[in-house]
C-alpha cells in the first residue's frame, strides 16, 4: 500500500516526530509512504513530493520545522477572515485528486490546525480517503485534549519569563511579553503561570487598562518593586476589537501589536517605566519538548493504524491520556478556548495573578 502525507498551516515542534511516526508504523506494513511538499500545494502538477523511509526519518522527532515544508498561505486555505470557511474551487480538487490517482496514493494524512483539517475535510467530502492530525501551538482544538506543540512553545515563554525577571528586578520596570494567540489564551495562560508572571492578559476575558495599573499599584504596596504580563496577541480591551496588524492575503488575519499598545497605556496610567517584547514565530522554532516529540509521534503511528482499519474521515485525538480518533468535521467545528471561570483561571487567580478584570 501507498500512502501520503503532507503539513499543513504554521510549523511548530513536532512535526517531523509526526513524520518519524508516521513512516516507522507504515514500514512496519510493508506500506510505502509519499511526504508532499508545502502542503496541499505539493499535491497539484507536478507533484512535489519524496519518499520516506526509516533511514530517511531516522533521528528526526529532536529537529525543529518540518523536513516536509509547510504553507498556511496559497490555493488550499481554508480559511479566511476571522475564521470563516473558504469552499476550495473544483478544478484544484480534481488536479489533486488526479494527481494522487496517478501516484497510487490510497489514503492521505494531513497534519494541521483547523485551517488545514477544514481542507482535508472537503476532501474527504470528495470522497478520498482522508485522516487527519491535529496540530497548533495554541491548543485551540476542542476534539483533543491537547495538540503536539503547545508545550514547547509555552516552555519557550516560561524561559522568556525568566530572562525578563532578572531584567525587570534590576531596573524596577514593569515587563509586558506579547505570546501567540489569536482566539484562545492558553499559551499566555500556561507560560505566564509557569514562568512567574502577575499579570496574564487573554482574548476570554476582556480587561480594563485602569484594573492593570491598579494591579500593579497593590503589588508594590505588597513590596513588589517590578511587574510582569503576559498578553496573547488576540487579547483586548473591554469594548475593543483585536488589534490586525495585517488583514492577509487570503488566509486569516495577522494579530499584532497589543504588547506596544499595552505599553503606552500601562507607562500612562501607572507612572512607571515600561518595556514590552514581542516573541512572535520564537514560539514556533527550535527543538521540541519531549512531551511534544512522545505526543506527536503517538499521533503519527495512531493515525497509520486508523488507515489500516480503514476509519476514514477521522483525526487522530488524545483524551485521558489515550490516543483515539474523533470526527474531521466534529474537530473542526468549534474552538478550545479558556473557560474564564476554569480551574486553571482560578488557580492563577489564588496565587495573586490579575487579569485585568
Amino acid at each position: 500500500m501507498r500512502i501520503g502525507l503532507l503539513n499543513g498551516g504554521g510549523d511548530c515542534p513536532g512535526l517531523n516526530a509526526v513524520t518519524h511516526g508516521v513512516t516507522g508504523a507504515a514500514n512496519s506494513l510493508g506500506w510505502e509512504v509519499l511526504g508532499f511538499t508545502d502542503g496541499f500545494e505539493g499535491l497539484l502538477s507536478p507533484a512535489n513530493y519524496q519518499i520516506l523511509d526509516p533511514i530517511k526519518t531516522t533521528d528526526i522527532q529532536k529537529l525543529g520545522g518540518t523536513i516536509l515544508g509547510t504553507t498556511n498561505r496559497g490555493r488550499f486555505s481554508g480559511k479566511v477572515g476571522a475564521g470563516g470557511v473558504r469552499k476550495i474551487p473544483k478544478e484544484l480538487m480534481d488536479e489533486a485528486k488526479a494527481n494522487l490517482k496517478k501516484l497510487g496514493v490510497e489514503a492521505l494524512i494531513c497534519v494541521g490546525g483547523d485551517g488545514t483539517l477544514t481542507t482535508a475535510l472537503q476532501f474527504s467530502e470528495e470522497g478520498f480517503p482522508i485522516i487527519g492530525v491535529p496540530k497548533t501551538i495554541d491548543n485551540d482544538l476542542s476534539a483533543t485534549a491537547m495538540t503536539f506543540g503547545f508545550d514547547s512553545a509555552t516552555q519557550v515563554v516560561v524561559d522568556a519569563l525568566d530572562r525578563l525577571h532578572t531584567t525587570a528586578s534590576s531596573h524596577k520596570r514593569v515587563m509586558i511579553l506579547e505570546v501567540m494567540g489569536r482566539h484562545a489564551g492558553w499559551i499566555a495562560l500556561y507560560g505566564g503561570l509557569g514562568g512567574g508572571a502577575e499579570i496574564i492578559l487573554i482574548p476570554e476575558i476582556p480587561f480594563s487598562y485602569q484594573k492593570v495599573a491598579e494591579a500593579i499599584d497593590r503589588l508594590e504596596a505588597q513590596g513588589k518593586t517590578s511587574t510582569l504580563i503576559v498578553v496573547a496577541e488576540g487579547a483586548a480591551p473591554i469594548g475593543e476589537e483585536q488589534i490586525i496588524e495585517d488583514a492577509g492575503d487570503g488566509g486569516e488575519h495577522r494579530l499584532g501589536g497589543i504588547g506596544e499598545q499595552a505599553t503606552k497605556m500601562i507607562a500612562k496610567l501607572s507612572g512607571r517605566d515600561t518595556r514590552s517584547v514581542t516573541l512572535g514565530h520564537l514560539q514556533r522554532g527550535g527543538t521540541p519538548t519531549s512531551w511534544d516529540r512522545v505526543l506527536a509521534t503517538r499521533f503519527g503511528v495512531q493515525a497509520v493504524n486508523l488507515i489500516e482499519r480503514k476509519k476514514f474521515g477521522r483525526m487522530v485525538s488524545y483524551q485521558r491520556y489515550h490516543v483515539g480518533d474523533v470526527s474531521i468535521r466534529e474537530a473542526v467545528e468549534s474552538l478550545n478556548l479558556v473557560d474564564p471561570k476554569g480551574q486553571v483561571v482560578e488557580t492563577a487567580r489564588a496565587v495573586g495573578i490579575s487579569f485585568g478584570d
